[in-house]
């Protein structure tokens, strides 16, 4: 763009500036923007950047806590795993990037989540990713699914970062908004973790990795609002990646980091350059002087507005401590990155940008962060559900029918055909990983023998239901997944994927899911450190269904007390922790069996609620069970209920199992009831009478449910299949799907 172009109010809304917001531009500066300083404001007050439409109810999360030892507000949280080891994670989004180009889409994705972590000093141990295409009948999925799938392994697989779970969806909701929803997870010592705040003025800006191209431009505002019929033609605002200068950017970044050279260190993520810059400096309190001549660039003829809001991949900024500039440039020069010294922090508190020896740019850099909008956008809550009785859902009429239906639909199905292509064993400290068979992935801390656990988790069908208590269950569940694998749940990442937040009854779903992971958060001490919103997730006035994907990590103290659902071994009694009532509202038995989301009916029942108290009760107990060795193998139910849960611990231990004994709850609401806070244990016969015991005098609910062993999965009085049949029809869905002709 020419620096000449006449600021108009044509322009002025090309660039998703309101008046208002063009006003509060013109005053603090006194006089009329050029194209320059408008494509700066535009992007810093986008809803990408400055989260205008949520940070207020954001300020209502749980941030602190015994273990926390950066919140939110830097690249990615940070946690104290004891030792002076600190695990640094955070989850973001690429979700319309993705949607444009898949194979770059997700590829940039993971690749930037990435350099939001080692940023800080970590280096990556392991990538998750939560994953939502749409209905598989629709035309676009299989080539999404393809596109985003190789995008994820290509690039992690390069880089040689083991991404080792995650969770992918298919709904109708998502046909014109696929969700990809990155997440890492770094080891860094305490004392040496890096921030991005630019303190001093006087001190060499130093611009590293790769060089500056056209691409990317404008990404951060195409992500802050909808989609429409033309999409596609925004192509050009996806960017590149390149695995390969990535890892050389990580082994460099760590050279430098263990010396004592570096004051701020940023990536140079959504609005490249512009939000880099402009962040480093308002955090520590300086303006910033860069001379664009310097910055480097793999095409001619870059304009100022180019180079600043370029989203180019694999690029660091960073102020060093005066008198360090030649180790910079030896070490970078060394790894074969562009390296240059393209400014200087200065004491004036402005942005200001020199290209070809004029000055493009000088404007206050306190505005771009103090004077970004702060909506308060209207909200209306979601109408309330009915409740659905279980004596008021029908039984199936064919139980092994119903079984083989859920088991292989969609949301159940094994995503192993998408697993296999990511690399999950890849620095060789990945002990268990969540898509093979545990609820949580497990990574040791190299050199100890001690482990982290991550898990990734959302029901967007309980959030549209009622966000409120479906905010409650996304924390709720990540907690479980945690605890059933024996760790210590100590912090989540976030992202919350929600439609057009102008539209009252999208905010209030935002609101509401907020409102419920919050209560979760305290309830459960278990804070949020490290997030990302994508809103406008929408094409053609359709909205995705509200999607506020969790990421969760915990600690295990001694890696050798840990449980995975494979350990089940035959004459094993299984053990049901948690109350059971036969929940089937918003269940996948409700859609899949009784047609509970067809077009033609539509309806959405109450999902379960969620006991706080007895869910921190309940994890309690299961770790302490899991440290005491009194289990074989531990599984929460979720999705699909017991059946599922009892039939995924088949699928990973080899042994069939068999239910028994529904009480007073319908058979087919015991089996297929979404009743929260529970886990299914397999428990040594010697064991299960003081684990029962033990449960009830601590208040939990505890009853023998079935065995395990044989080659069967079945229930008393309903389905009975062979573990084969099963399991093929499980393992069977996807390579199915994606080998079909389109």
């Amino acid at each position: 763009m020419s620096k000449k172009i006449k600021i108009t109010p044509e322009v002025v809304k090309e660039h998703g500036l309101s008046e208002g917001e063009y006003e509060i531009i013109l005053d603090r500066l006194g006089r009329e923007p050029n194209i320059n300083e408008l494509g700066i404001f535009s992007v810093m007050w986008s809803e990408h950047c400055s989260y205008k439409s949520s940070r207020r109810h954001l300020g209502k999360f749980l941030t602190t806590g015994k273990r926390v030892i950066q919140g939110p507000g830097e690249n990615a949280g940070v946690i104290d795993i004891g030792d002076n080891h600190a695990i640094i994670f955070k989850m973001e989004s690429h979700n319309h990037p993705s949607y444009i180009e898949p194979y770059q889409g997700a590829a940039t994705g993971v690749g930037g989540i990435m350099r939001d972590v080692f940023t800080m000093g970590a280096r990556p141990i392991a990538n998750m990713n939560a994953l939502r295409f749409g209905e598989p009948s629709h035309p676009k999925t299989k080539s999404l699914v393809a596109g985003v799938v190789a995008g994820i392994g290509g690039y992690g697989n390069c880089v040689g970062v083991p991404t080792v779970g995650g969770e992918t969806n298919f709904h109708a909701g998502y046909n014109g908004n696929i969700l990809v929803n990155a997440m890492c997870v770094g080891l860094a010592d305490q004392d040496k973790v890096f921030y991005s705040a630019a303190k001093g003025a006087g001190n060499p800006v130093f611009y590293v990795g790769s060089k500056t191209g056209r691409d990317g431009i404008h990404g951060a505002t195409m992500a802050s609002a909808e989609f429409d019929d033309d999409s596609e033609e925004k192509r050009p605002t996806v960017q590149v990646g390149d695995p390969f200068t990535e890892k050389l950017l990580i082994e460099a970044c760590m050279e430098l980091m263990a010396t004592d050279a570096i004051i701020g260190i940023q990536d140079m993520g959504a609005a490249g350059l512009t939000s880099s810059s402009v962040e480093m400096a308002d955090k520590g309190g300086v303006g910033i002087e860069i001379n664009l001549d310097k910055v480097p660039q793999r095409e001619t003829e870059m304009t100022p507005y180019e180079m600043m809001l370029s989203e180019s991949q694999e690029r660091m900024l960073m102020v060093l401590k005066p008198g360090k500039e030649q180790l910079a440039f030896d070490i970078f020069n060394k790894w074969e990155l562009d390296v240059a010294q393209i400014g200087k922090t200065t004491d004036t508190g402005r942005l200001v940008l020199k290209h070809k020896r004029k000055t493009v740019c000088d404007i206050p850099i306190a505005p771009l962060g103090d004077d970004a909008p702060n909506l308060d956008r209207p909200h209306v809550p979601t109408p309330q559900r009915d409740v659905l009785a279980a004596s008021d859902a029908r039984p199936p009429t064919d139980y092994n029918d119903a079984m083989l239906k859920i088991m292989s639909c969609p949301d159940v199905a094994s995503k192993r055909w998408i697993w296999e292509q990511y690399d999950r064993h890849v620095m060789a400290d990945t002990m268990d990983s969540s898509q093979s068979g545990g609820d949580a992935a497990i990574v040791r801390v190299h050199g100890t023998n001690k482990a982290v656990a991550i898990t990734t988790d959302c029901t967007p069908r309980y959030c549209y239901a009622d966000p409120v208590e479906g905010g409650r269950q996304v924390v709720a569940e990540t907690y479980r997944n945690l605890c059933s694998v024996g760790a210590e749940p100590i912090a989540i990442t976030d992202c919350l994927n929600f439609g057009n937040p102008e539209r009252p009854e999208i905010m209030g779903q935002f609101v509401g899911c907020v409102e419920g992971m919050n209560e979760a958060c305290r309830a459960l001490d278990y804070p949020v450190v490290s997030g990302n919103v994508s809103l406008y997730n929408e094409t053609n006035g359709v909205a995705i269904p509200p999607t506020p994907a969790v990421g969760g990590v915990g600690l295990i103290d001694d890696v050798e007390k840990h449980a995975t659902l494979a350990g089940a071994k035959a004459g094993d009694t299984l053990v049901l922790i948690g109350k059971t009532e036969g929940w089937l509202g918003s269940s996948l038995y409700g859609r899949e069996v009784l047609g509970h989301e067809r077009p033609d009916v539509a309806l959405f029942y109450a999902p379960p609620p969620v006991d706080l108290a007895s869910e921190k009760a309940a994890g309690a107990y299961v770790r302490r069970l899991i440290r005491d060795r009194r289990v074989t193998a531990v599984h929460d139910c979720s999705d699909g209920g017991l059946a599922v849960s009892a039939a995924e611990m088949a699928f990973s231990s080899g042994q069939g199992t068999s239910l028994k004994g529904h009480g007073d709850v319908p058979l087919h609401a015991w089996l297929f009831g979404e009743d929260q806070g529970r886990y299914l244990l397999a428990v040594d016969e010697n064991s299960v009478n003081p684990v029962i015991s033990t449960a009830q005098s601590k208040g939990l609910e505890a009853r023998i449910v079935g065995k395990v062993g044989g080659d069967n999965v079945s229930a008393d009085g309903a389905y009975d299949l062979t573990l084969s049949k099963l399991k093929d029809a499980n393992e069977g869905w996807l390579p199915g799907f994606m080998a079909e002709t389109a």
